[in-house]
């Protein structure tokens, strides 16, 4: 789906600046949106987000200053069009939880994806109210969330069976008509076990479906609002191993 040069790779040492300029979240906005929709003037992005031209302006200054986005080819000489250099954005855990910058860095990420699945359920429910999704969505879209107990190398492979599966559908439907963006969220958060309980074997607290319903489980999610939700980091994409991908439609919020 990505090659690697159209994914930015963020490295706590060498990007300490880089990783400072996206912790401002207009700015990953900005960006989730350059990935999401493609190519915009600053006046474009302030009126989808609700923010002046002459900050739109700015921070777009500061995400080209980084290599995040550049320049892209105008359609008149009156005002600066930017696109995307990249369509995700991914980093190494084990390298950013070894610095402060990187630790805050990844924290703010996960909180902004958070909020965009928030915003994105909203999105999802108007829509579907509204009649902009046809019925054949109401089924197969959903949230669960399960507890199953695996070890680190089980859940390594299974972010990697996901996002081999994700990276294949997505080239599939790359032509077809019916297809719609789709705000796919993952998530695999080890808890420890309590000191003075077993370990539990909970089922799921909350889910969507019914039990026997598995293959329609979780299909979707980047940078935002419920109006225009992106992605992070708006794209989809796999990930190394050893990186947690920001999915552009990096959602709309990141999709940094």
């Amino acid at each position: 789906m990505d090659s690697d040069e159209h994914k930015r790779v963020l490295d706590p040492e060498r990007d300490t600046a880089a990783l400072k300029a996206l912790t401002h979240p207009l700015r990953i906005q900005l960006l989730g949106l350059l990935r999401q929709h493609g190519p915009a003037t600053a006046s474009e992005l302030a009126a989808r987000t609700g923010e002046s031209s002459a900050s739109t302006s700015y921070h777009l200054r500061v995400l080209a200053k980084y290599a995040f986005i550049a320049e892209a080819e105008h359609r008149d000489g009156r005002e600066r069009r930017w696109r995307a250099l990249h369509t995700l954005t991914s980093w190494s855990n084990e390298s950013m939880e070894a610095t402060e910058a990187g630790r805050a860095f990844v924290g703010l990420a996960r909180r902004r994806q958070i909020e965009h699945l928030e915003r994105s359920l909203a999105r999802y429910e108007a829509d579907l109210a509204a009649g902009r999704l046809g019925q054949e969505w109401v089924e197969p879209s959903g949230i669960t969330d399960l507890m199953p107990r695996l070890t680190a190398a089980s859940l390594t492979e299974l972010f990697d069976t996901v996002a081999g599966k994700l990276e294949e559908l997505t080239a599939r439907d790359a032509d077809d008509p019916r297809a719609e963006h789709v705000v796919f969220v993952a998530a695999g958060l080890p808890l420890a076990a309590p000191e003075h309980a077993a370990p539990e074997h909970a089922a799921p607290e909350h889910a969507d479906r019914e039990p026997e319903d598995h293959e329609a489980e979780d299909r979707h999610p980047a940078d935002l609002d419920p109006a225009d939700p992106a992605p992070a980091d708006r794209e989809t994409a796999g990930r190394d191993p050893e990186d947690r991908a920001v999915t552009a439609h990096d959602a709309e919020d990141l999709n940094p």
